[in-house]
C-alpha cells in the first residue's frame, strides 16, 4: 500500500475527499480456539486465476481462488497506479499465504483451510462492494468458514 505522501498532489487530495461509509451491522463476533477454526483468505490485492476476468476500474466484484490453485496461475490485475506490487512480485505468500495456511493446518495450529479463497480489488467504492461482500459471506458460510484472514494490501 502506498503512503499518501508518495502520491501526486491530485491523487492525495482525491483520497482525502473520499467519504468513509458507515455500516449498521457490527462485524465482530467471538469464536472457538484457532485449532478449531476453518479459515479463508480474503484479499484486496486484485489477484485472480489467470483465466478469470481481470479487474476493471471501480470493479466492486470479487474473484474466487480455489485452495488447490497453483501459485503460477495467480495473477494481479489491480488497476491503481499508486498500488505497490513489490510484495506480489517477490513472493505471492506475502499477500496471499495459501501455502502458509496449509502448513498451519498440518501442524494443528488452525482447524482447517477453506476450499476457496477470495480477492477484491481494493480501489473500489465500499458502498458498491457491499452486495458482493454479502454474497461472499454466503459462500463462506456454505464452506463452513468461521474465520477470515483479511489481507488489505
Amino acid at each position: 500500500m502506498v503512503e499518501l505522501s508518495k502520491l501526486t498532489n491530485i491523487s492525495r487530495e482525491n483520497i482525502k475527499r473520499l467519504e468513509c461509509p458507515e455500516f449498521e451491522a457490527t462485524p465482530w463476533v467471538t469464536g472457538g480456539s484457532l485449532n478449531e477454526r476453518r479459515i479463508a483468505i480474503v484479499s484486496s490485492a486484485g489477484i485472480h486465476r489467470r483465466d478469470d476476468a481481470h479487474f476493471t476500474g471501480n470493479d466492486p466484484s470479487y474473484r474466487a481462488i480455489p485452495n488447490d490453485t497453483d501459485s503460477n496461475d495467480i495473477v494481479m490485475s489491480h488497476i491503481s497506479l499508486g498500488y505497490d506490487r513489490t510484495a506480489y512480485q517477490q513472493d505471492l505468500e506475502a499477500i496471499f499465504p495459501l501455502q502458509h495456511m496449509a502448513s498451519l493446518a498440518d501442524e494443528g495450529k488452525i482447524g482447517s483451510v477453506a476450499s476457496t479463497h477470495y480477492s477484491f480489488m481494493g480501489g473500489a467504492n465500499a458502498l458498491t462492494m457491499e452486495p458482493h461482500a454479502r454474497e461472499l459471506a454466503g459462500a463462506l458460510k456454505a464452506d463452513n468458514v468461521d474465520t477470515v484472514l483479511l489481507l488489505p494490501v
